[in-house]
């Protein structure tokens, strides 16, 4: 019995992961990550840390983090506590999607995750109070290579469902794209 499908998003490299779950009177169970099975579909999946966030306030937004190259992660981002609006942004300059957003809500209920290729920024948006994400990633993080976007670049128009707050201080400092921006080459 398959434990999970991977389903292709319009952005190369993007998949939406669909767990299979099994509920029965005491509660669910769903696999979250089988490195065998991401492998034997083409896309393996070393981890090299697991983090985990809780937002308190709904509305809030954390994001759009990255990489630069040589230190590009790739990430498993699932739910496990609210509902989020997870946003990622093709930063691959020769991807024909390159600076095009794609977006899933994903709900600690929906047996849902994002599978996101390395060369891409990464943000959420809080839809309930209390959320909770977990992600995987295949890189370790590197804060002298991390970069971000801002939420709001006109460039991106990025849809948030909920007005944008909460900021972090650095999250509200990440610049606009502006003609010197080069991407994340991989």
């Amino acid at each position: 019995m398959t434990d999970f499908t991977l389903q292709a998003t319009k952005l190369e490299g993007l998949y939406l992961i669909q767990q299979k779950v099994f509920c029965d009177d005491r509660g669910r169970f769903a696999r979250l990550f089988c490195q065998a099975r991401l492998t034997a579909q083409d896309r393996p999946f070393v981890i090299r840390q697991i983090n985990h966030s809780r937002t308190v306030e709904k509305g809030s937004v954390r994001g759009m983090h990255y990489q630069s190259a040589g230190y590009a992660e790739s990430k498993l981002i699932t739910c496990v506590r609210g509902a989020v609006w997870d946003v990622v942004v093709d930063l691959r300059p020769q991807s024909p999607t390159y600076l095009q957003w794609h977006a899933e809500e994903l709900r600690a209920d929906d047996g849902r995750s994002l599978l996101i290729p390395a060369g891409f920024a990464h943000g959420f948006q809080s839809l309930t109070n209390g959320s909770e994400v977990l992600y995987l990633t295949d890189a370790d993080y590197a804060p002298d290579h991390e970069a971000g976007l801002s939420v709001n670049d006109p460039a991106l128009s990025i849809n948030w469902p909920l007005p944008v707050k909460n900021l972090s201080p650095k999250d509200a400092s990440h610049p606009l794209l502006d003609n010197n921006f080069r991407g994340v080459e991989l």
